[in-house]
């Protein structure tokens, strides 16, 4: 009897394992999709304070809805700051932050991708990104006359985030993809 308990106990724990690695192998994979994307695709330049709008926000709404939250902060934090890090390195410690705080508002306990509250988070993270970064612009550069200019940037960043996360979400609940790898 007691080898039938270690045997299943030894399943059970064998399986946590797998488990980790796919959660980390995913983020790892994560934050190299959202370094490039950021970093690279639909990268404009915006402004003479170094920054930029990017679409590399809507995979950090899909790591955010098909990884816990430790894995998608962490795909986040590295995948945002590794771009600035590689584009405009002064914004990378606000970067770090802003990002692990956009993953917040999301959920990834549907079983699908795009739900009402994850399409309301993506309003929700507009907020979270506009505002802070707007507080870390003040931060570098010591003033607060540029609100409206930072919020515009943010709302196209933001909006088009939202708009590509719908529709790979839509592409990948019909494949679905969440129930194949994490369920």
């Amino acid at each position: 009897m007691s080898t039938q308990t270690e045997i299943s106990y030894d399943s059970k724990v064998q399986g946590k394992e797998i488990e980790k690695i796919r959660y980390l192998a995913t983020a790892g994979i994560m934050a190299a999709l959202i370094t490039l994307m950021t970093a690279y695709i639909c990268h404009i330049p915006v402004g003479t304070n170094g920054g930029y709008i990017h679409f590399g926000d809507s995979l950090i709404y899909l790591a955010a809805v098909l990884l816990p939250r430790p894995y998608a902060l962490a795909a986040a934090a590295i995948g945002g700051g590794l771009a600035d890090l590689l584009t405009a390195p002064m914004w990378a410690p606000a970067t770090i932050i802003i990002k692990m705080l956009i993953t917040i508002p999301f959920t990834n306990r549907s079983k699908k991708i795009v739900t009402t509250r994850n399409v309301i988070a993506s309003v929700a993270a507009y907020f979270i990104s506009g505002i802070s970064y707007f507080l870390a612009e003040y931060i570098i550069f010591g003033t607060w006359s540029v609100f409206l200019t930072s919020m515009a940037g943010s709302l196209i960043q933001s909006g088009g985030s939202a708009v590509f996360f719908i529709i790979f979400g839509i592409a990948l609940d019909r494949v679905h993809i969440k129930a194949r790898f994490f369920e």
